[in-house]
Parts: structure tokens; C-alpha cells; sequence
């Protein structure tokens, strides 16, 4: 039976380690980042903002909770306000608090994002941004360009993972008992190599990666990319795999 590396953070690779078990697939579960919530912030008020972005599941999450403990007033704030979200996930847990959010694009990046936004939308307007301490910047530096201000506020951050998980996984890539390593953003990608020390791979290890942001990731870090999903999602991702496994 063969191998998918997640490098998902733990409590959100249980559904997509099921996705692939659809498949006859098992999963080593190998967390290259792990989230917690950046203290000290706190939530502003939001009608001061035209639209606010969200590019994770993990940004809803920590905004909504601060949001709903400490300024349950803002809810109302933001439920009036445009908001974007990268991603059909990250649109659902928005809806889920009341959110209603602009059409998700078909492509779930944050450069596909803002290209389906018209110009006209985002000059002379301020919008806020919710990130993650290893975010790319990307939508703060098209906002800018486009004649907007843009409000970053860190919310979460990453851990890199234990030096233990590191050993046990650098085995099993020499033992040959990994088939595919899979990766749903750049910090899962560059924290992954990172950690192993090296971008050398065995023969034969397929590299997956959810979208595009995070293939254009691992080019950077000199690492082909095997297999990407037609639709950015874990459904499609799981599927794309096992397609690519099965033809090994």
C-alpha cells in the first residue's frame, strides 16, 4: 500500500487523511507547521474598513473567536462589510458565523483572488487583512499598487515541527516508505525542507501541491512538482494523488 506524507497542521488533517483512505491510500501525518494564536491583539473596529480578506480557514478561526468573545458588537460590523475569502473551506467557516462573502474563484490563490476584483473596487478604499506570521504579502501589495490601504493584522502563527518527527520522517524517505509528499501551502513546503535539511529526494517520490502559490513555492526552493489539482480543494487533492499513484 502506498504513502502520503501530510504535512497538514494536526487537527486539520484528519478529513483530508479520510480523503485519501477513499483511495486506499495511508497517510504519515507529519504537521510542518502547527498553529497557535498570536497574543496581544486586538479586534478593531471594523467600520472603519471597506472589505476585509481572509486566506485561511486558521484566520477565520482566531478572528472569529477574539471577535465573538471580546467585541461581539463587531459581528454586526462585519456582516455589513464586503468580505473576500481564498477558498471554498475558508468561505464555509465564514458562513457558518453569519459571513457572507464575494464569489470564490475557481483557482484559490490570493493573486487569482484579486484579479477577479476590479480596480475600481480597491482604489482610495481601506481594507483589512487577517494573516498568518508567514503570510506572502501578496493582497497587501496588490492593494497598494491598485491605489487602496491595506491593514495587516497577525492572528496566528506557525510552529515548526519537533526534531523527533523530523528523524522518524527522514527514515522513512530513505527506507523508500513514502510515495508522495504533499503540501496545502508554501509554509508546509518551505518549513518541510527546512526541517529534513535538504532538497534531495529519493527516486521515485512524487511531489504534490494543492494550488499553484504553493507549486510556485517549492520552485523556489529548487523542487519539481508532480501532481496539482484541477480545483484547489482536499477533495480534488486527494483525487489528483491517487490518480498519480496508481500510474507509478
Amino acid at each position: 500500500m502506498k504513502a502520503v506524507l501530510v504535512t497538514r497542521p494536526r487537527h486539520q488533517a484528519e478529513s483530508f487523511v479520510k480523503e485519501l483512505e477513499q483511495y486506499g491510500l495511508i497517510s504519515v501525518v507529519f504537521p510542518t507547521i502547527e498553529i497557535r494564536p498570536v497574543p496581544g491583539w486586538q479586534v478593531p473596529d471594523l467600520s472603519r474598513f471597506d472589505g476585509v480578506f481572509f486566506t485561511s480557514t486558521n484566520s477565520v478561526s482566531f478572528f472569529m473567536e477574539r471577535l465573538l468573545k471580546e467585541s461581539p458588537g463587531e459581528l454586526k460590523n462585519l456582516q455589513q462589510l464586503r468580505v473576500w475569502a481564498v477558498g471554498k473551506s475558508t468561505s464555509q467557516l465564514l458562513d457558518e458565523n453569519g459571513v457572507k462573502t464575494q464569489p470564490v474563484p475557481k483557482i484559490a490563490d490570493a493573486a487569482t483572488l484579486m484579479e477577479e476584483i476590479p480596480e475600481s473596487e480597491i482604489s482610495g478604499k481601506t481594507f483589512l487583512f487577517l494573516r498568518g506570521n508567514l503570510s506572502l504579502g501578496i493582497i497587501p501589495d496588490i492593494i497598494g499598487k491598485r491605489g487602496g490601504t491595506c491593514v495587516e493584522l497577525t492572528v496566528y502563527e506557525n510552529i515548526p515541527p519537533s526534531l523527533e518527527e523530523t528523524g522518524n520522517v527522514k527514515k522513512l524517505l530513505e527506507t523508500g516508505g513514502l510515495s508522495c509528499l504533499s503540501f496545502t501551502s508554501p509554509s508546509t513546503a518551505v518549513n518541510f525542507f527546512e526541517a529534513i535539511g535538504t532538497t534531495a529526494l529519493p527516486q521515485g517520490v512524487l511531489i504534490a501541491a494543492i494550488g499553484t502559490t504553493t507549486a510556485n513555492a517549492l520552485e523556489k526552493l529548487g523542487v519539481r512538482t508532480d501532481i496539482i489539482p484541477e480545483y484547489f480543494d482536499s477533495p480534488h487533492f486527494a483525487k489528483a494523488i491517487a490518480g498519480a499513484l496508481a500510474e507509478k
